[in-house]
C-alpha cells in the first residue's frame, strides 16, 4: 500500500483526529492545509501545457456555468421542499455548486450566516467529500471511464479541490491534469456568484469577497514551464512535489475532522446536500460518458 495515496492519507488523518478533538493541532492543521493546497495547485502547473490549459478552460467555462446554475435551481427547490433554513440551504448549495468549503467561506460573511449555518454546511460538505474520494474511482472503473472522462466528471461533481485532486490522482495522472484544470475554472465562479449575492441576497454585507488568487499562480507556472527553457528533470521534480503536497494536504484535512460539526448536521440539511450531490453526479456522469466518448 502506498502511504502517500490520497485515500490512505485522508483516512489516516481522520483516524488521528479522533484523539485530537478541539486541540491546537487541529487549528494548525486547518491553517496549513489551506496554504499547502494552494501551493500544491500552483506547483501542479508545471506538469500542464499552458495551451492545453487555455483550450480546456475555454471549452468548459460554459459547461461549469450551466452546472452551477442547475445546482442553484435544484438547491432552491430542495430547500423549499425539505424546509431547510435559508442560509444553511444556500451555503450547502454554494458548496455543492462551486468549491466546497472555500465557496462556503466566501459566501458566509456576505449573507451574514451564523455559526450554526456555517457548521452544518461545512459538516455536510466534509462528509460527502470524504465519501467521494473512495467512491468516485470505484464508480469510474465500473463504468470504464477513460482518464479524460473521469477527470471531467470529478471536476464537475466533487465539492472541494482537495477531494477532486485526491479522487483523480487515484484514477491516473491524465485524469489529475484534466480534473485540476477544469476544477480551477469552476472555482473561479466564486467571484461572480459571491458578487451577485453581495448585491441581491438578504442581509448582504458588501465587500467581503474571497478571491482564489492562487489560480493565477497556477497559470503562471504553467506558462513558465511551457514557454521557458526549463529542463524536463526540473519539471518532474516540481510535479512530484505537487503530488506529495496534495497527499500531505489530505492528511491535514483529515486531522481537521470535527465530531461536533458532524453531530450538528441534521437529517434535512444532509438530505439536501446528498440529493444535490447525487443528482449532479449522476447527470454529469451520463452526459460525459456519452458526449466525451464521441468526441
Amino acid at each position: 500500500m502506498n502511504i502517500l495515496s490520497p485515500q490512505w492519507t485522508l483516512l489516516t488523518g481522520i483516524a488521528l483526529s479522533l484523539f485530537l478533538q478541539n486541540s491546537e493541532v487541529q487549528n494548525s492543521a486547518k491553517k496549513w492545509s489551506a496554504q499547502l493546497l494552494q501551493l500544491s495547485v500552483i506547483l501542479l502547473g508545471a506538469s500542464l501545457n499552458f495551451n492545453s490549459v487555455l483550450n480546456q478552460g475555454c471549452d468548459w467555462a460554459i459547461v461549469t456555468f450551466l452546472s452551477i446554475l442547475f445546482v442553484f435551481l435544484l438547491g432552491h427547490l430542495g430547500r423549499k421542499l425539505l424546509t431547510v433554513d435559508y442560509k444553511q440551504g444556500l451555503l450547502i448549495t454554494m458548496g455543492t455548486a462551486i468549491c466546497g468549503g472555500s465557496a462556503i467561506g466566501a459566501l458566509a460573511p456576505v449573507i451574514k450566516a451564523d455559526t450554526m449555518a456555517i457548521t452544518v454546511s461545512i459538516g455536510v460538505v466534509f462528509l460527502l467529500n470524504a465519501v467521494a474520494v473512495f467512491l468516485f474511482p470505484f464508480i469510474g472503473n465500473i463504468f470504464e471511464l477513460t482518464q479524460e472522462q473521469f477527470g471531467l466528471w470529478s471536476a464537475l461533481a466533487i465539492h472541494d479541490t482537495s477531494s477532486v485532486v485526491a479522487a483523480s490522482a487515484v484514477f491516473g495522472s491524465r485524469a489529475l491534469e484534466i480534473a485540476t484544470t477544469v476544477k480551477l475554472i469552476r472555482a473561479l465562479w466564486i467571484i461572480p456568484v459571491t458578487l451577485f449575492f453581495s448585491f441581491y441576497s438578504r442581509g448582504a454585507d458588501k465587500g467581503k469577497i474571497t478571491i482564489p488568487w492562487f489560480i493565477g499562480g497556477f497559470l503562471l507556472v504553467s506558462m513558465a514551464f511551457t514557454f521557458g527553457d526549463i529542463s524536463g528533470s526540473y519539471k518532474a521534480i516540481v510535479s512530484d512535489l505537487a503530488k506529495t503536497g496534495f497527499a500531505v494536504t489530505l492528511f491535514l484535512i483529515g486531522l481537521t475532522f470535527d465530531l461536533k460539526k458532524i453531530k450538528h448536521v441534521g437529517l434535512r440539511p444532509l438530505l439536501l446536500g446528498a440529493s444535490l450531490w447525487v443528482i449532479i453526479s449522476s447527470i454529469s456522469l451520463i452526459l460525459i460518458k456519452f458526449y466525451v466518448s464521441s468526441t
